[in-house]
This record gives structure tokens, sequence and C-alpha cells, in this order.
């Protein structure tokens, strides 16, 4: 089934990042969120990108104005009810994410392929939740969501082969290179990602050198493109937490134990460049 319309629910960093993609690739985007004022901000965060596209030359004025014509914004479930995809983009957290996916699920058709954009939780699980499992899927999408090609398509146990296809067709429609994950805690990037990011914090922790040094030290060394530490703070400490909890908790293994100091910069309320505190300060953007 080819997707033409899609709903996402969640208007943050992922959620208009999804939403902007989609609309200038000729999409209808309906995008969710709990009140007006979240919905602004990521319109306008979405507005900005684009026009920052256009002074890069890679957008005209008019695409702009015809993607922003495709978004439409609501705080009412009910505008999901008759389109072909809806993904969850919201915090990764399960209860949050389990309360969304179960209200969706009583609204929308049973045509409609349900997905949750999520870098851990188990794709098999939250399929519980939904009537129709089959139709249920993991897309994986990374931040920034504008400038990052690729997309992990996880499939649960009990998802069909038809809308793993669909979402497949649909991630190369955007200009996304999809690869196929089996479900398993972190998939295959953060898998691999989040431990070194933690791994960082351990040798921070430690004294072995500064932040800035650590940083430096992966990018010249590794050939990163951003260090582990302003990586973390561009993803959040809190969602890095909450990972490697997640791995912690479903391997049982010691090498998953989150890092002291991440915990205690999240219980600080330092989570990374939107508090405009982590490891590093960031300025605050003006209003």
């Amino acid at each position: 089934m080819p997707i033409k319309s899609i709903g996402v629910i969640g208007a943050g960093i992922m959620g208009n990042g999804i939403a902007q993609v989609c609309a200038t690739h000729g999409l209808e985007v309906t995008m969710i969120d709990i009140n007006d004022s979240v919905l602004e901000r990521g319109i306008d965060t979405i507005t900005h990108s684009l026009e920052r596209m256009v002074k890069k030359g890679t957008l005209s004025e008019d695409d702009l104005a015809q993607a922003m014509k495709r978004i439409a914004v609501s705080t009412e479930y009910q505008k999901l009810v008759n389109l072909d995809l809806v993904l969850e983009a919201a915090t990764e957290n399960q209860s949050l994410k389990e309360k969304i996916l179960h209200d969706v699920d009583e609204l929308v058709s049973k045509e409609t392929i349900i997905a949750t954009n999520t870098s851990s939780l188990s794709i098999t699980k939250l399929a519980t939740l939904n009537s129709n499992p089959e139709r249920f899927i993991g897309m994986h999408f990374f931040n920034p969501v504008p400038l990052m090609s690729l997309v992990e398509v996880i499939c649960g146990l009990q998802t069909s082969p038809m809308t793993r296809d669909s979402v497949i067709a649909f991630a190369r429609e955007i200009d996304k290179h999809p690869i196929t994950v089996k479900n398993a805690p972190g998939f295959v990037v953060n898998r691999i990602l989040l431990p070194m990011i933690n791994e960082a914090f351990f040798v921070l922790s430690e004294g072995v050198a500064s932040p800035e040094d650590i940083d430096v030290g992966m990018k010249l060394g590794c050939n990163q493109p951003i260090g582990p530490l302003a990586l973390a703070d561009l993803i959040g400490l809190d969602t890095c937490l909450a990972i490697m909890e997640t791995y912690f908790n479903s391997f049982n293994d010691s090498k998953y134990r989150p890092a002291p100091l991440l915990r205690e910069l999240v219980a600080a309320g330092y989570l990374g460049r939107k508090t405009s505190r982590g490891v590093f300060k960031y300025q605050r953007k003006a209003p």
C-alpha cells in the first residue's frame, strides 16, 4: 500500500523533523501534540529549517510555501483517523508511548499502519497494545532528521511482510536509506553507539582527560564528526540514560551499567542542548 498521508504524534525535535521531511517530499502531514504552544514551536522550527535551506539554495521559496501548506497541526487524535501511516515520535518513555499507541489503535482504521520512532524499546511488546499487531512496526529515525539519511526498520514478531515492505518503500520515497533490523534492545546503531557514549562519561568521571580533549581525541583519532560527549548533549542526557537503563535491565549485564556521572547530570537537570547545559554549556536561543 503506498503511503501518501502521515500523522506524526509529537512536535518535538524528532517529530517536527519527520514532519518536515515528509512535507518536502509531497506527503500530507498531520502533526499532533498536547497543546498549541508546543505545536507552534514545532512549526517555527520547521519554518526556520526550511528558510535555511532556501538561503543555501537547496530549496525554493515556492517549495517552502508548498511544504508548509501540507502540514496541519492539531491537539486532537481524531485527525488521525483516515491516514495511511501514524508515527508516534514522543519521548523515549515506555508508559507514555504505550498510552499513545493504545489511544491511536482505538481510533484509526484497521488498514492504517502504526509505527513507533523508538530507539530502544521492544517492538514485539509494544505491538501487543495493537488490535491488529500485523500492521505495527518500528521506524527509528536519527537526529537531525532532515540531515540524517538512515532509518532503522524494526519488525516485531507479529509484523506482516506487507507492513514491512510498505514502510521500506515509504522511507525510500522520502529519500531515507532503510535498513531492516531484528527486534533486539538498541537495534544496531544505538546498541553500538550508546555504550561508547556511556564509556566517555566513565572516562570523564575518572579524570582521564577534559571533556574537550575526550571529544577532540575521538574526532581526530576515530574520524568522528562530533565527539561522544557533545553528541550526548545533542541527543539529550536523559535519553542517553533511559536507553542505557533499558540495556542494563534487558541484558542483565554490567557492561551496560549507566555511568554515575551521567545519572548525576540528569538528576541536576543538565540534559544537554535542550536545557542549555549538559556536559557543555550552550547559549539559549532568543525567543
